[in-house]
């Protein structure tokens, strides 16, 4: 894929992805309808950069043109996707707010098993802190108020005993 590097992109952040500890993909969404378009470049790129990554002790990565913060909490791999010009802090803020507010949502129960049972509410958190590309929020406490809100005008009032979602 052949990006020009000088041209100016509306999209701040190329792509947001949750991969288990075999690289498997939990959650996806992709903002630039040319980075990579279909499902299977989308898995590639996915794979590529789980295995550049998954033994690494790094939070920043470079592939195919791209720069990539990842961090990992027990049994998941947590990614932010931004061009080669794009600032690592900036993209290091939406990948800390993601991780902390899911953190507090799944009451720091960070693993496969609570984010797949509350899938709706990691939507919820990847949409507050994006939109199109473009990043709204990075403070995760505006991200769980906005979430909730959002949640409890749908009537579904999340458990904070637990990492389940009453329905």
């Amino acid at each position: 894929m052949k990006m020009k590097e000088t041209e100016p992109s509306l999209y701040t952040v190329k792509a947001v992805f949750i991969l288990d500890n075999d690289g498997n993909r939990l959650l996806s969404k992709y903002y630039d309808p040319e980075f990579y378009p279909s499902m299977k470049e989308q898995k590639n790129f996915e794979k590529n950069v789980f295995n550049k990554t998954h033994k690494a002790d790094n939070e920043i990565a470079f592939l195919e043109g791209m720069t990539i913060v990842y961090k990992t909490s027990i049994d998941l791999f947590f990614y932010v996707v931004g061009s080669a010009q794009e600032n690592e802090l900036m993209l290091m803020s939406v990948l800390n707010c993601l991780f902390e507010s899911l953190s507090q949502i799944l009451k720091k129960n960070v693993e496969r098993r609570c984010l797949l049972d509350n899938m709706e509410g990691v939507f919820l958190v990847v949409d507050e802190i994006i939109d199109g590309g473009v990043i709204l929020e990075s403070d995760p406490q505006q991200v769980l108020q906005k979430v909730n809100y959002r949640v409890r005008g749908e009537s579904v009032i999340p458990n904070y005993q637990s990492c389940h979602f009453i329905y």
